[in-house]
């Protein structure tokens, strides 16, 4: 990053050449100090803050940055008694550009306080972005992991004119930063020449410890245009040796041209692998966005650093928007936890009209059941609860329940459909606005549509979703503009963002047949 100190202009020069006067303009530049960057970097947040805040689809209780552009959860840890979460962050724009890591934390997973940006691209390893990585404590001491980002050829700005290494800062007090003079720690010299290994895709290591040995895995793509996921050890966190490509696709297999964040975790003594590769082909109601996130069940072998996958790719969230998922083993509540960003690449966001983009989902504990993950939302969040209405009722017909309405909420259902074919719910209902939850018994498939919800998104996701004893579970969150719905105890999750008019609260249970219905309604 560069800041114009001075500028000064010479008096009209004349050219005998050219026959043409001129004047000299000499720009003085001067290479910004991170400290000095992150500061700049803070004022213009504060700026643009005032105009972002007043917007109507800004989150009550998700994470978001107090304006302009987030991508990517990064180092998701706890450090000092609070939980960590920063964030792929653009502080000048509303539109994804230069990236730094901005900086949230909480001592309750639920309330959560914005902290001073983290990280900002100042250096020559890695001037064009800070891009995602994680978190470990070691010492007392935070250590941030980011891949650093150097545009090669900036006036084309290709993907193939571009360098990623990965790199460290430290911080005592989980607060300020310091970048390792030694940076790059691994680099593209790092792995044999056989593995074909392209310099411009590497990136997001993911780092945790095992024994008295910590291990990284960074996504990485080959010149086959397939992903990988390298491994790689150390005993000090500072000097890396690399072990082996953890885990591969093949030129034959639909698992996408790019692994991007990939991240380990241990889950009720399973092994997960989980990813988010680009480039998967839609199989029918599957991988049908640009993107996708989901995981391996699996064994990982230490020695030769080899993961096993036991099973195929299964998405972890079938909703429009979920996206590069960062977890952490929460030793103080012994489970596993993960946030995604809840927003898509290349999808509409109507919110950068007014200063802002994006946002995170809800925190999510991981559990393996049946071998297969499930995602449910932290019990921490009933602490948001608010005036409860509550219903033990049958549906036989379209109706209206008296207190059951609002734009932020949790709305909790058992649907016995014993006697029915199906239902449709419909949130966020006006006039001209509705976004359709429904489920069809005979063809066993749920759907989200959202043609008629707001401006600017449109479209319909489905997942294929068994009855447990006639019955499905809803669990529904609603913020200003997402939604969040987990199915059967979080076999299945579909998040989207949605963007409805103010007036757009009501909810409509309409049933297919006679549904015995117990329903949970809690404003937030």
């Amino acid at each position: 990053m560069f800041d114009i100190k001075w500028i000064f202009i010479f008096p009209n020069i004349f050219n005998q050449k050219s026959n043409r006067f001129y004047k000299i303009v000499i720009i003085g530049v001067k290479k910004l100090k991170h400290t000095e960057a992150l500061l700049k970097a803070e004022k213009f947040q504060q700026k643009m803050e005032k105009i972002a805040q007043n917007d109507y689809w800004r989150p009550q209780y998700h994470i978001a940055a107090p304006a302009n552009w987030i991508n990517d959860p990064n180092g998701f840890c706890f450090y000092k008694g609070e939980y960590h979460l920063f964030y792929q962050y653009h502080p000048y724009s509303s539109q994804w550009g230069p990236m730094h890591w901005g900086h949230v934390a909480s001592k309750d997973l639920v309330n959560w306080k914005t902290k001073p940006i983290a990280l900002a691209p100042t250096d020559e390893y890695d001037r064009d972005g800070c891009f995602s990585g994680s978190a470990i404590e070691k010492d007392n001491t935070l250590y941030l992991f980011y891949t650093g980002h150097v545009v090669l050829d900036k006036e084309n700005d290709k993907d193939d004119a571009q360098l990623q290494t990965q790199c460290v800062a430290i911080s005592e007090d989980g607060i300020s930063f310091k970048k390792l003079e030694n940076n790059p720690i691994i680099n593209i010299d790092s792995f044999p020449e056989d593995l074909n290994i392209l310099k411009e895709h590497f990136r997001d290591p993911k780092v945790w410890k095992y024994n008295d040995m910590y291990y990284q895995v960074v996504g990485a793509q080959t010149t086959e245009k397939t992903g990988q996921a390298l491994i790689y050890k150390s005993k000090d966190l500072l000097n890396w040796e690399f072990v082996n490509v953890m885990a591969m696709s093949t030129e034959e297999e639909n698992l996408g041209f790019m692994w991007e964040c990939p991240n380990f975790a241990e889950i009720d003594n399973h092994e997960v692998l989980i990813l988010s590769p680009q480039g998967v082909e839609p199989e029918g109601n599957k991988f049908l966005n640009l993107h996708q996130s989901g995981y391996f069940l699996g064994k990982m072998d230490y020695n030769t650093g080899i993961f096993e996958r036991e099973n195929d790719f299964e998405m972890l969230d079938y909703g429009f928007d979920f996206y590069a998922p960062q977890i952490m083993q929460d030793e103080k509540n012994n489970r596993c936890l993960m946030i995604g960003w809840l927003a898509m690449w290349e999808s509409e966001m109507p919110e950068q009209e007014e200063g802002w983009a994006g946002m995170m989902s809800i925190p999510r504990v991981l559990e393996v059941k049946n071998n297969k993950v499930y995602s449910l939302p932290i019990p921490e969040l009933k602490k948001l609860r608010k005036n409860n209405v509550n219903y033990d009722v049958n549906l036989v017909q379209n109706c209206i329940l008296e207190g059951i309405n609002g734009d932020c909420y949790e709305l909790n259902t058992v649907f016995d459909l014993t006697k029915a074919n199906g239902f449709n719910l419909k949130l966020r209902v006006s006039e001209n606005e509705e976004t359709v939850i429904s489920y069809d018994k005979n063809s066993k498939i749920f759907k989200l549509n959202r043609d008629k919800s707001g401006k600017g998104v449109t479209g319909e996701r489905e997942a294929k979703v068994n009855l447990q004893d006639e019955k499905i579970y809803l669990q529904i969150f609603s913020d200003y503009s997402s939604l969040e719905i987990f199915i059967n105890g979080g076999e299945y999750v579909i998040s989207s963002r949605i963007y409805p008019m103010q007036e757009a609260t009501g909810i409509v249970f309409e049933p297919i047949g006679e549904i015995k219905a117990k329903i949970d309604f809690y404003e937030i």
